[in-house]
Order: structure tokens, then sequence, then C-alpha cells
């Protein structure tokens, strides 16, 4: 049904279908400017090279994506991932943003990331669902976090453990 693959900088321009309504359209993202083919190309290669970033497709086609990405630049944080999944219109509604995120964690997982740490611009009752459905729990909300489109955003912040501990006892005393 799905086949996941690590992305590559080639599936720039096809990703960037899926992500630019998410910028232009709405305030799920709060990137104001659609990123250039090159911009999110570089994207790809930072995110795939330290955590994680997958595509789903469907037939050969790219339907969707999922991402771990930094949380915070200070080390204690470095066990701890932000994750993103994106979904083509034309294949919403078949499962697939919860079937990348659950391969999402078992990649994250094996890297040894701990917490999954999810952003969700308020109202948005789908991406709630989905990130509830998968394990996510709130933990929080940022009122009036971002202006777009004239107004401010709320910004609900929720959380999963993907795995009890560090892959080593150095990573707790670890100073970087």
């Amino acid at each position: 049904m799905f086949h996941f693959r690590d992305a590559t900088p080639a599936d720039a321009v096809r990703l960037l279908e899926i992500y630019s309504p998410y910028v232009s359209d709405s305030a799920t993202s709060f990137e104001t400017t659609v990123p250039t083919r090159e911009e999110f190309a570089s994207r790809i290669t930072t995110y795939a090279s330290e955590w994680c970033w997958l595509v789903a497709e469907i037939d050969g086609e790219i339907a969707g994506y999922a991402y771990g990405g930094q949380h915070r630049e200070r080390a204690a944080y470095r066990w701890s991932v932000e994750t993103s999944a994106y979904v083509h219109s034309s294949f919403q509604g078949r499962g697939l943003a919860k079937a990348l995120y659950y391969e999402l964690f078992s990649r994250l997982a094996e890297r040894g990331y701990c917490n999954a740490l999810a952003i969700i611009v308020l109202p948005n009752p789908a991406s709630v669902r989905l990130h509830e459905s998968v394990g996510f729990e709130p933990v929080g909300v940022f009122k009036r976090a971002g202006w777009k489109f004239g107004q401010w955003h709320d910004v609900a912040w929720y959380q999963r453990a993907i795995r009890n501990e560090p892959p080593c006892a150095e990573a707790n005393s670890a100073v970087a």
C-alpha cells in the first residue's frame, strides 16, 4: 500500500507541491513565503543527515512526507525532536499521515531519540485528531504565538515518548 523511503534533495520539487498550500493558503505553517526548491532541498539534506526525513509513495508517486528535526540547540534537548507530517490533498483520508508518523517514530527511536514533539496551530481539529491518534498528548498552548494573515494564532504543544532513554549512559552525562 504505502512505500516509505528516505527523502533526497531530488524530491524537493514534489515535496514543495505538497507543502506550498500549507504556507500560502493556511496558517498551518508559520512560514509566510514558500521556500525555494534550493532552500527546501537544503532542509532535506540537513534533516535527513541528523534526524530523519522520509517520503511515502503510493504507486510510485510521492503522496506525503514526515520529518523530525532539532527541538532546541542546548545539549540537554538533543534526545527530543520536533516532528511534522504533510500529505498531498489528493491522498488525504487514507491513513497515510498515521502510517508516516509510525514509520518516523521507529526510525527516530533507532537513532536514539526519545521524545517526539509536535506544534499545532489552532484551531486545527484534523491535526489534533491525527496527533492524538498516534499517541501524542497535549502539554500546553501558547496564546497569540504567531501572526499570519492579519491575525494572531495560538499553538498547541504535544509530545509523545518514542523510547525511554538515550542509547548509552554517556549520553546523559555528556556536556556539549
